[in-house]
């Protein structure tokens, strides 16, 4: 698989991750021994990155990506840290996160993680020097190698860019989510942060598979917060309307190259894009896992299909979403 320098963290990494969110059960049930195979089918296809975080589960992720650390060499896991209390930036200290960081290393199974990322953290807390001084901290103590942010809007992207020793932004990047172009990556690019781009298929809308029809269980975020109920609704279908979604997908439906599904092609567009570091796409079976993973060795998405989709997101998207996030 190809790979990209993960920003300041020095480090390369497969192009194509693993997103580990549905491992913790928060799409539905998913059975240990299911999750250990989707563990297993990345790693072997070549996946040396792999995204968790400490809420995952409640640390069920994070558990089953350590015990697949116990066995292999040479992967890189990030996990998140800070939604696991009160979202207000007093939470946001040295102490609370050596009481996380302590936690994760367990789960994990490591004395020092790879990266760790503020997990969505109120708009404050990006301004915070303190809270910087306080990562630069756990740097120095070698409980983690390098720290970066996952967040919400372009606007903290690009404030967390401006931190010296932010080695990575985790941020929504996909066919629904354009903005990030504008600024973020190439501010990105120009500092030599990384870029993690998550959601990368809209909570699947982008899968091709969903129609009018199409349902999800009662414990699947894409059922419970469907309008923002649990935490920001632009963590599912990344903000887009379910019926706008599935229009646009139809539209971008007959510029797939024969042999290549719709996820395929959403993966490849992502990679496409200068400054994109990894694509962490979930899966929920091996057979998922394979099929993003051959997006990586896919050619670049020629300029008419480029087109497409930046013509689709300007007409049935970019109205509904691109002031919002």
């Amino acid at each position: 698989m190809e790979t990209r320098r993960l920003g300041r963290t020095g480090r390369d990494v497969g192009v194509v991750g693993l997103g580990a969110w549905q491992l913790g059960a928060d799409w539905g049930a998913v059975d240990e021994g299911d999750a250990l195979a989707v563990l297993q089918a990345a790693v072997d296809g070549g996946v040396t990155f792999i995204d968790t975080a400490d809420v995952y589960g409640d640390g069920r992720s994070e558990r089953l990506v350590g015990q697949v650390l116990e066995s292999r060499n040479g992967l890189t896991v990030a996990t998140k840290m800070g939604r696991r209390v009160e979202q207000v930036p007093e939470n946001y200290t040295l102490e609370n996160f050596r009481g996380w960081n302590d936690r994760s290393r367990q789960n994990l199974g490591v004395d020092t993680i790879d990266l760790v990322q503020l997990h969505c953290p109120p708009t404050p807390v990006y301004s915070d020097d303190a809270v910087f001084d306080a990562l630069d901290t756990l740097v120095d103590e070698g409980r983690i190698a390098a720290y970066g942010v996952s967040v919400e809007t372009c606007a903290e992207a690009l404030t967390a860019i401006a931190r010296p020793n932010v080695a990575s932004v985790q941020i929504i990047l996909n066919a629904f989510r354009l903005k990030p172009l504008d600024e973020v990556l190439p501010a990105a690019r120009e500092a030599g942060v990384g870029i993690i781009a998550r959601v990368p298929l809209a909570s699947g809308l982008l899968s091709g598979k969903y129609d009018e029809h199409t349902t999800f269980s009662a414990d699947d975020h894409r059922t419970y917060n469907r309008h923002g109920e649990a935490f920001d609704v632009g963590e599912t279908f990344s903000g887009v309307d379910f019926g706008a979604g599935l229009e646009a997908v139809r539209r971008l439906m007959p510029w797939l190259t024969a042999g290549t599904t719709m996820a395929q092609f959403a993966l490849r567009w992502i990679l496409d894009q200068p400054g994109v570091s990894v694509v962490i796409p979930g899966a929920r079976n091996p057979a998922q896992v394979a099929g993003n993973i051959s997006a990586a060795t896919l050619p670049p998405l020629t300029p008419d299909q480029l087109t497409a989709v930046q013509e689709t997101y300007d007409t049935l998207i970019r109205p509904q979403i691109h002031d919002r996030w």
